[in-house]
């Protein structure tokens, strides 16, 4: 793990830690924690944006999910 210097403005510091404090955890592991949430957004966000450009080139049709028509089970009153 590498040590790294970051600077925060005093309402977000006490924020930070009365949450690491709620959660039972120390400063380090909380900022950590909340980095990879950031990332794991930031990442499916990328994702979802990606497939957002490919289906606005590619539109659907009417008939492209008929296939799956036969398929369906539905239950009967």
């Amino acid at each position: 793990m590498e040590t790294i210097q970051i600077v925060l403005d005093t309402k977000l510091l006490q924020a930070t830690d009365e949450a690491a404090r709620r959660a039972k955890r120390n400063r380090s592991a909380l900022v950590r924690e909340a980095l990879r949430e950031y990332l794991r957004r930031s990442d499916l966000r990328a994702k979802e944006e990606r497939d957002r450009e490919g289906y606005a080139l590619v539109p659907e049709d009417a008939d492209d999910f008929s296939v799956w028509d036969a398929e369906a089970a539905w239950p009967s009153e």
